[in-house]
């Protein structure tokens, strides 16, 4: 990394230094710019091919996987029907404020390092340095989760099979399409995205529908399970109050894992095709997923799997999902196959989207001079070959389900990648507070935003406060518990000293100071966006015909958000 130690963070991510000049042109990757990354540069660049179809489709159900599907078996398990729902809900609001800040600062500002630029640019460099390796690492172990959740799903059909033939399978698959352009990468993620998000509307109707009786067996479920065994579980066979109270906190690690991705909106932006347009309105769905995909989700499942079934993940056994486990307690044939087969393709699709996340993330580090110089290689396709091939070595880590049992180690990777992405959920909102101090001091009007985030900054507040909690309190059972178990306590807390060391290193070794409010920077580039987003603007023909319409409608409807601007 020698080569990155002298080098400017905004040289590569603009093509120049920064300018007090805000009538200067100030290139950015994807555009030509002389001395910085263009056509020309023996480095190339990344190329701005995701269309709005494809990051609407991200932003709906990208994240949509084994999370939700099975580690929500897990909430279940831990927390009962009325504590997993609970902890859904909370955690649901949570990333929600962190979605609508991130949203304001990505469409003002849609460049490669998304939120570790906004760090280094807004609050400290050796913080953007740190928030960039820890949200690379996040990513880069959550690639072999997915994996080794796919290998969990296989075993429900076929559990002869070593697990490492279908990590093999899984793997090569996975990092081929990252190998392509990112356009194939989009593609991809529109049609998985569309199962999944077709798949779970679906369960939530079926849930319904066996809810009130519609099953074979005729069978009125009600609020059966609710009553008994009980809408909380006791945590740990403590009683009263404080065991509920522990149960449904013992939730919000799962919901968070559930939740990892949503952020992934905004890693695209340096790669879609007309940001300030695309952008704000995919951040606008993620309030829609969130209440109607994840909380009816979980309460479908509450209503019709008790909490003590020894089949939830976290039990007794990993093999299968709690929606597979209500659909068979209906006595449905052939349909829990089903439902596996989309779960299966919901964790390829998240692996798939991992290791785009981490690997651009990577390349953003790159291009800030914080990663060595190679990294921002990119072929005359835009892909940042280095990067995609370094971080898919992560992947390898899948084969330790081989000789370990597969829910134990999916456990374990979910408790590590969830408290990164806590880290990272974290300080993006520290970053919004300041640049929203920032723009009050200089003056800039939020109105006049391409994108104007409501509820804020008490929205921010809320999510810091929440965050900062789970984050210090997400191992608690490990001091309940008589016997010390040191892999828990590592596991819930190691992630701390990992980014902790990462900023104390670029702290130490370049020493960067703190961005002090009044030498805040919100000129350089801001132009050159401006002009590209009205060219972008003037490229859009007004659809003609019902279908046409129609799908113009589905993919760039506002959803009503009367709080939310858009100047013209």
């Amino acid at each position: 990394m020698d080569d990155a130690l002298s080098y400017d963070p905004y040289a590569e991510v603009y093509g120049i230094s920064p300018s007090p000049d805000v009538n200067a042109v100030l290139p950015f990757p994807g555009h030509e710019a002389k001395g910085g990354l263009d056509a020309s540069s023996p480095d190339g660049i990344v190329h701005r091919r995701l269309k709005a179809r494809h990051v609407q489709m991200i932003a709906i159900g990208g994240t949509i996987g084994t999370g939700l599907f099975i580690g929500s078996g897990a909430a279940l398990h831990n927390g009962g029907p009325v504590g997993l729902l609970l902890g859904y809900v909370v955690m649901g609001t949570v990333v929600y404020s962190m979605v609508i800040a991130l949203g304001e600062m990505t469409t003002l500002f849609p460049v490669s390092g998304s939120f570790t630029h906004y760090a280094s640019r807004w609050l400290d460099p050796a913080l953007g340095f740190a928030l960039g390796y820890n949200y690379w690492y996040t990513y880069a172990i959550t690639v072999p989760t997915q994996i080794t959740a796919g290998a969990i799903v296989i075993s429900y059909w076929d559990s002869k099979t070593n697990p490492g033939a279908w990590i093999t399978v899984f793997l090569v698959v996975i990092v081929f399409l990252n190998f392509c352009a990112v356009q194939y990468y989009g593609e991809a993620e529109f049609c998985f995205t569309f199962i999944k998000v077709t798949t779970m509307a679906g369960l939530i109707i079926l849930g319904i529908v066996l809810e009130l009786g519609g099953a074979p067996t005729h069978d009125r479920v009600g609020f059966r399970y609710w009553k008994h065994p009980g809408p909380f579980n006791q945590f740990n066979g403590i009683s009263g109050a404080k065991g509920r109270f522990l149960a449904c906190w013992a939730t919000f690690i799962n919901a968070a894992f559930s939740f990892l991705g949503t952020e992934i909106v905004a890693i695209t932006a340096a790669e879609v095709e007309d940001p300030r347009r695309n952008v704000p309105k995919a951040i606008q769905r993620v309030f829609y997923r969130i209440l109607l995909l994840y909380v009816g989700g979980v309460i479908v499942i509450g209503w019709l799997v008790p909490h003590n079934d020894g089949r939830l993940l976290g039990a007794s056994t990993a093999s299968s999902s709690p929606f597979v486990i209500a659909i068979e307690n209906a006595k449905i044939k052939s349909l829990p196959s089903i439902i596996n087969a989309v779960i299966l393709i919901s964790a390829f699709s998240s692996g798939n989207s991992d290791l785009y996340a981490s690997s651009r993330t990577l390349y953003g580090l790159a291009c800030a001079g914080q990663a060595p110089r190679f990294l921002r290689k990119c072929t005359k396709e835009g892909l940042p070959v280095w990067c995609v091939f370094i971080t898919s070595l992560a992947g390898l880590l899948a084969y330790l389900n081989v000789n370990e049992n597969g829910g134990t180690v999916f456990e374990w990777f979910v408790s590590i990648t969830s408290i990164t992405g806590l880290i990272t959920w974290d300080i993006i909102l520290i970053t919004y507070v300041r640049f929203y101090q920032g723009l009050a001091y200089h003056g800039i009007d939020r109105d006049t935003l391409p994108y104007k985030a409501p509820f804020q900054p008490y929205a921010s507040y809320f999510g810091i406060f929440f965050i900062n909690l789970i984050i210090l309190f997400n191992g608690f059972q490990v001091f309940l518990s008589k016997s010390w178990n040191e892999h828990t306590f590592i596991t819930a807390y190691i992630c701390l000293p990992i980014f902790l060391v990462f900023y104390l290193l670029w702290k130490i070794v370049k020493r960067p100071k703190f961005v002090r409010i009044p030498d805040m920077d919100f000129s350089t580039g801001r132009r050159e966006l401006s002009k590209m987003e009205e060219e972008e603007s003037a490229k859009y023909v007004e659809p003609k015909g019902i279908v046409a319409k129609a799908w113009d409608w589905l993919v760039h409807f506002e959803y009503l958000a009367p709080m939310v601007s858009f100047p013209t």
